[in-house]
């Protein structure tokens, strides 16, 4: 990530660079602090970091430090083989206030940011309204703050073979 954060910057004429932390890369605050600062020094501007309630501590320790953190939540393609696949997060009451209080709780640790993706489009707005920092959605529904859709999903060249439910086919025909 370290490279293609290069890269990216090289390219760049001011769009805001977001670089992800990759898997195993913060299973401490003190790894994540190390590998944030490789992002940051290749030209990111702000760090991604995976997960949920338990990187509290992580991304406190990032702002601390001076590094802006997005938490991404929801379906987590890190963790998907924990979710069982790439299934919606939230369906239930239940799994949607968890998220709710999660967001709340990486927002006064200090996330700049929250990716939500895979919810329901009424929890994607609740989240909204829940923090005050930007929510952003890939595949949450009309009522965030801002939308990411991925490259290889609106491709079709999705890991599971099948395009989400989300992504318009523009391919198509108006007549198919």
């Amino acid at each position: 990530m370290v490279y293609h954060t290069a890269c990216v910057k090289r390219g760049n004429n001011g769009a805001f660079i977001i670089a992800d932390l990759s898997f195993m890369t913060c299973s401490s605050p003190e790894q994540a602090l190390h590998s944030a600062a490789q992002l940051m020094q290749a030209g990111a501007q702000m760090v991604k970091i995976e997960g949920g309630e338990w990187l509290c501590d992580t991304v406190r320790q990032l702002t601390r430090n001076g590094i802006p953190v997005c938490a991404h939540i929801g379906l987590t393609p890190q963790s998907v083989n924990v979710f069982g696949g790439f299934k919606v997060q939230g369906r239930d009451s239940q799994q949607a206030a968890v998220l709710i209080d999660t967001a709340t709780k990486l927002e006064v640790a200090g996330a700049a940011m929250v990716l939500v993706e895979a919810v329901p489009a009424v929890l994607g707005c609740a989240l909204s309204r829940a923090v005050s920092v930007p929510v952003i959605g890939i595949g949450a529904g009309p009522d965030t703050d801002g939308q990411v859709l991925v490259l290889h999903d609106m491709l079709g060249l999705s890991v599971t073979g099948r395009t989400p439910k989300f992504v318009k086919n523009f391919t198509k025909g108006q007549d198919d």
